[in-house]
């Protein structure tokens, strides 16, 4: 995810612009559609898709001008999707020419991937854009392996959760992790944006000093106080967040070949961390939000 849009686009090609590889924040797809009407005089059409390595890659994809993220619109020619309740939510499961039969001298991970009728589980969620018309397509509803339930039973959905929150931050935060699963509330781990912070605050302050830099730390305070004056459901409210000061960590497996955090990998290898969060009497560099 690109933290600033830098006006540098030419009508010759730029006719179409698709994402990818994890749902885009609607702030930062609000910037580029100005970034293009300012320096080309329109707006280039925003498109996304959907797909695993596995489903070579595309599954779904919008042949229609979108005008929020995280739509993946429909079907591509040839595949079939299944759509099976699982707690909440829907999963999606893939069927078609161009997925693999399997994986290579791995009848146990085969086997697990495909269900009795030979769909592949992806392990994603989607929901319907508009539950009365499916021409209008599905919407990203995050990863079922990451959601789980707070004490109260109530389930949190991950993906969503954290594209609201790095929306609600914008433009402070490049990404985070939420944590959380049997405790009484929702806490984040959040990796900061270094040029977003900076042209918030004024200033070149290392990105060492910036999660320690008030002026950031109020902002985030603020904005996420913000986000749960409008969320009232202990599902989306976040009660605390601690702000990291390294970068996700490629090496050890935090960030995917698509560049998406692995939440439950980066919460594991951070449990220091997690344990501040949900601390009693939590440091004095954890940032804790007011919770209408």
């Amino acid at each position: 995810m690109c933290p600033r849009a830098t006006p540098r686009f030419s009508p010759s090609w730029n006719e179409t612009r698709r994402s990818r590889g994890a749902a885009l924040p609607q702030d930062l797809w609000e910037r580029l559609e100005r970034v293009s009407a300012r320096a080309i005089g329109q707006r280039v059409p925003m498109t996304s898709s959907w797909g695993t390595t596995e489903t070579a890659p595309m599954a779904t994809a919008a042949h229609f001008i979108l005008d929020r993220a995280g739509s993946i619109g429909v079907p591509v020619p040839g595949v079939e999707l299944k759509l099976v309740p699982a707690e909440n939510k829907l999963e999606v499961r893939v069927r078609g020419p161009n997925v693999t039969p399997g994986y290579w001298k791995r009848p146990d991970l085969t086997a697990a991937a495909f269900d009795e009728e030979g769909f592949y589980k992806p392990g994603d969620a989607v929901r319907f854009a508009d539950a009365a018309d499916a021409a209008k397509g599905l919407v990203f509803d995050g990863r079922l392996t990451e959601n789980f339930k707070l004490t109260t039973g109530t389930w949190v959905s991950v993906g969503a959760l954290r594209v609201g929150a790095l929306a609600a931050a914008s433009p402070a935060l490049l990404d985070l992790i939420i944590a959380g699963e049997n405790k009484d509330f929702i806490a984040i781990l959040a990796w900061l944006n270094p040029a977003g912070c900076r042209e918030m605050v004024g200033g070149e302050a290392p990105a060492s000093e910036l999660a320690s830099h008030s002026g950031v730390r109020e902002h985030v305070r603020g904005a996420l106080a913000g986000w749960n004056s409008e969320h009232r459901g202990s599902s989306e409210r976040i009660a605390r967040v601690l702000l990291l000061a390294d970068a996700p960590s490629i090496d050890n497996n935090e960030i995917t070949d698509k560049g998406y955090v692995n939440q439950r990998l980066a919460l594991d290898r951070r449990k220091a961390d997690v344990e501040r969060l949900f601390a009693a009497e939590p440091d004095n560099d954890v940032i804790v939000i007011p919770i209408a």
